[in-house]
């Protein structure tokens, strides 16, 4: 019989802990929260200091009747849920359920599930805090407070099924205007020319820099044959050549923001399973000989901070592997942005010594690959820097001035192991060949005009959308990617080749918002009120004045809205598809995974069905069209529209020629990591020869002036 009853959140993470314990502790799991604000009703007494009406969570009865069966046969109950808010509002309601008294030792809390600290964490038990609590409270009645009184309102006033969000809103709002930034830019003309040098036969590129040393933009035309001329008798002459030692230091270790957008980057993960596949890292993995482990800390965290420990572990690990040179003389600090919570270390590997590679035929390769990218940037950030000598050099061609820009690794340092993504594309700086000063390039450099237009700012990726909440204060690590999925399924956004597009349900709901719920929309302010739920977890503010501060100027604006607000009609789109099961008329519908059709007689009428787009291509064994389709993952596919009778698929796009060689269609596909586009066969046993369609341009000769 157990002495102790210990209570996690899910199954995977009492298995791994229960391991740890032994047999005077059961392990047991609440499978999440327990209680909740009913579904029904707001919930909330605004009245009587915005006390919460708790329900238990339908489905959870027997999850509880056998908690509190097991709470009664043993000496003492300890909660375990997660280190953050969220774990600290679980156990609380747990203690409330069980008749514990939470201001005892019963909260247990550990940053990593390694035996160590687990082990350490049951020597040092505390009270549940309520600060914790009450910042958790306060953020779900907020969240209450916004979305239960403006969501019918808009069902009134709009349509049914819509919701607005005091965190999901503002993201709304970021798509929105990026959007109309887009329609509204006017593209400015703009030209660059290139010189193609030699010196001692190498060829190195110097583009145009401006008249004497003044940078001189090129807007038309006109301006580069006016430079052309310039140059046309002049000799090119080398007027410096600037040579130094540049150092680049790694990036911090991850927080919950920067892995998310790097694993949108480098993996093509959504904010939503990267977060999942980590929680099934932390939880614990089960090894060989070791049982189940946990494999990395915490995965919700907005703190750089590593312990002495892991720092230890990761210089002797590089110590070891890439030798003593790649060891900085200290261990490497990052600074924490200014309104984190720093209540967790950053996200590391809880075991220097395990390698991904050592663990690849265990995990997922989902799991693999999440793992791996943690692994190498932990130990990445704890590596020298990477020194790299760079030469900067200026030709002179008359009063035209050109510049050469190059850089070569001296030493890779932590480059060796681990370089952070971007989510712009740019070149690297090549290498220059030798040059020096008063050098006269021969033979003539050739010249090479190109047009450019300017380009409006980019769309929101998943990536970008997380980086901008995190630099504006919206939300918390553990909202970002909650925020991002609900404002998908709300139709609001589209995902679309991977950037968020605005619907027009959500520029009506932004809209309507922005007349009359201006601080909801506003980003000041909703960055201001997650820093005063951060003030509510330090213990510097009561949680029931912030909420009474809030509301007195929400509720004024709520009873304008519900007088003035005018009905907005929301003119359907119709198909020229006739719904076979009705006879109606099909029309476009918004869905979490974009355009498709649907029988407006719904619910009466549930037909549904995608959107078909022909690519201009027969199938080669039907010849129907092709269709473009999705598979389950969302993964876009080339499938024969005579599906079922005919499954002949393409995965890449097809370009509607066929091979010279077999017959079958010849396809666009991307080249592993140089990210050229290629032109090949689909016939993977056909030795037809990749063509590159989108290779760089060629150095050319020079370009004669007009008159």
């Amino acid at each position: 019989m157990a002495d102790y009853l210990v209570i996690v959140e899910s199954p995977a993470k009492a298995k791994t802990i229960g391991k740890y314990l032994g047999s005077k502790y059961l392990v047991k799991a609440s499978m999440g929260h327990v209680r909740d604000l009913p579904k029904s009703q707001l919930g909330v007494d605004v009245e009587h200091r915005f006390e919460a009406k708790y329900i238990t969570i339908r489905g959870k009865g027997d999850v509880l009747k056998n908690l509190r069966e097991s709470s009664r046969k043993v000496k003492a109950v300890y909660l375990a849920a997660d280190p953050d808010r969220e774990g600290e509002a679980i156990a609380w309601h747990l203690a409330n359920v069980l008749e514990i008294d939470p201001l005892r030792p019963c909260r247990v809390v550990f940053n990593e599930i390694t035996k160590q600290a687990v082990k350490d964490a049951f020597k040092t038990p505390r009270a549940v805090n309520m600060d914790l609590v009450n910042a958790q409270q306060a953020r779900r009645i907020l969240d209450r407070l916004v979305g239960y009184q403006i969501s019918p309102l808009l069902w009134k006033k709009v349509k049914r099924g819509l919701s607005a969000g005091r965190v999901q809103s503002v993201a709304v709002r970021l798509v929105v205007d990026r959007e109309r930034e887009i329609r509204a830019f006017v593209p400015q003309e703009y030209w660059s020319v290139t010189a193609t040098c030699f010196s001692a036969g190498e060829p190195f590129q110097a583009a145009f820099f401006g008249y004497g040393q003044k940078k001189t933009e090129l807007h038309t035309r006109s301006d580069v044959d006016a430079l052309l001329l310039h140059v046309k008798d002049q000799e090119f002459v080398v007027k410096s050549v600037k040579a130094s030692e540049r150092k680049r230091n790694p990036s911090a270790p991850f927080i919950t923001s920067s892995l998310q957008q790097e694993a949108a980057r480098r993996l093509g993960f959504r904010a939503q399973k990267t977060m999942a596949v980590a929680q099934q890292l932390y939880e614990g993995i089960e090894l060989p000989k070791e049982g189940a482990v946990g494999l990395i800390t915490y995965m919700r965290t907005d703190s750089t901070r590593l312990s002495d420990t892991a720092l230890q572990e990761a210089r002797d690990y590089i110590a070891a592997t890439y030798g003593k040179e790649y060891v900085p003389d200290a261990p490497r600090e990052f600074a924490t942005k200014k309104n984190a919570q720093d209540a967790h270390e950053a996200i590391r590997p809880t075991s220097a010594s395990r390698h991904p590679d050592s663990l690849k035929e265990i995990l997922s390769r989902d799991q693999y690959r999440l793992y791996k990218l943690i692994f190498e940037r932990f130990i990445a950030c704890q590596m020298a820097s990477a020194v790299l000598d760079t030469m900067a050099v200026e030709i002179v061609a008359g009063d035209a001035w050109f510049r050469a820009n190059g850089s070569r690794v001296k030493f890779p340092g932590f480059m060796k192991l681990y370089i952070e993504g971007t989510d712009d594309q740019s070149e690297e700086d090549g290498v220059l060949p030798a040059i020096d000063v008063g050098q006269v390039l021969t033979p003539r450099p050739a010249l090479k005009p190109d047009q450019h237009f300017t380009q409006p700012p980019p769309r929101y990726s998943e990536a970008r959308l997380v980086k901008a909440m995190e630099e504006l204060g919206i939300g918390r690590p553990s909202t970002y990617a909650p925020t991002i999925e609900t404002i998908q399924k709300r139709g609001y956004v589209l995902l679309q080749e991977k950037r968020f597009i605005p619907t027009e349900l959500g520029e009506i709901v932004i809209d309507l918002l922005k007349d009359f719920f201006p601080t909801i929309v506003d980003v000041d302010f909703t960055a201001n009120l997650e820093q005063q739920l951060d003030n509510v977890e330090d213990g510097d503010v009561d949680y029931v004045a912030m909420l009474q501060s809030f509301n007195e100027g929400f509720s004024q604006y709520l009873s304008v809205a519900e007088k003035q607000m005018e009905n907005v009609k929301i003119e359907e789109e119709y198909a020229d598809e006739v719904c076979e099961k009705c006879g109606r008329q099909m029309v476009y519908k918004h869905g979490r995974f974009g355009k498709f059709m649907a029988c407006p007689g719904f619910p009466e009428c549930r037909n549904a069905k995608p959107i078909v787009k022909e690519v201009g291509v027969a199938c080669p064994r039907c010849h129907k069209p092709l269709v473009e389709r999705r598979g389950k993952k969302r993964k876009v596919f080339y499938g024969c529209s005579g599906y079922p009778d005919c499954d002949y698929i393409l995965w890449d796009e097809p370009t509607g020629a066929p091979c010279p060689d077999c017959g079958e269609p010849l396809v666009k596909k991307r080249a592993g990591k140089s990210g050229k586009e290629l032109i090949r066969c689909s016939n993977a046993s056909c030795t037809h020869a990749a063509e590159v369609i989108s290779d760089p341009i060629e150095p050319t000769e020079p370009t004669e002036p007009t008159a």
